[in-house]
């Protein structure tokens, strides 16, 4: 069961992230995470109030069970299946997180600075999480999917505007962590 605990190899998590996009393709389906809002959406009567979510949310049930299953197996690995619970960072990030304020950088996954329940008594953090999941939420909308449809369903595809939005994310990614990161912190 060991290895289990270990982070797998590229080339085991990598061959089977390309089966299961074969299989997809294979079956007409596209993988991507950020179209099951629009799904929830439409299930909940959204569909009454705007266009947008006026379709035929049944063909997408399918997606839905993806999202049941990374919640799923998020919880399984975190609660049985992790033995380490800190990040492997680089010592340089590391002081660079503790030095604006993360004091448990490369501890935990999650810095309680902006995902402990203090986070909702101060105001500049709850600014940050609206605005922050305001532009997710329109840049993922905007670009026609999120990072995970663009990057492994669109790439495998080989659709151009998967390679432009993946290179915008990249880039949009770098000014965030070395130019406004600093500036918020």
């Amino acid at each position: 069961m060991s290895w289990i605990y270990e982070p797998w190899p590229w080339y085991v998590s990598g061959v089977m992230i390309a089966l299961i996009l074969f299989l997809l393709i294979m079956v007409g389906k596209n993988f991507g995470m950020s179209g099951n809002l629009r799904t929830i959406c439409s299930i909940c009567g959204a569909g009454n109030k705007a266009r947008f979510f006026q379709f035929d949310w049944k063909a997408q049930r399918w997606n839905l069970i993806v999202v049941l299953g990374a919640i799923i197996g998020g919880f399984i690995a975190h609660q049985f299946l992790t033995v380490e619970t800190s990040v492997a960072l680089n010592p340089n990030t590391v002081a660079d997180l503790q030095s604006l304020g993360f004091e448990n950088a490369g501890e935990t996954y999650l810095p309680e600075k902006l995902f402990s329940t203090a986070v909702f008594t101060d105001f500049k953090n709850i600014l940050l999480l609206i605005v922050g999941g305001f532009f997710i939420g329109f840049g993922a909308r905007y670009a026609g999917g999120c990072t995970s449809g663009h990057a492994i369903s669109g790439l495998s595809n080989l659709q151009l505007p998967s390679l432009i939005a993946v290179i915008g994310f990249f880039i949009g990614g770098l000014i965030m962590i070395h130019l406004i990161f600093p500036l918020l912190f």
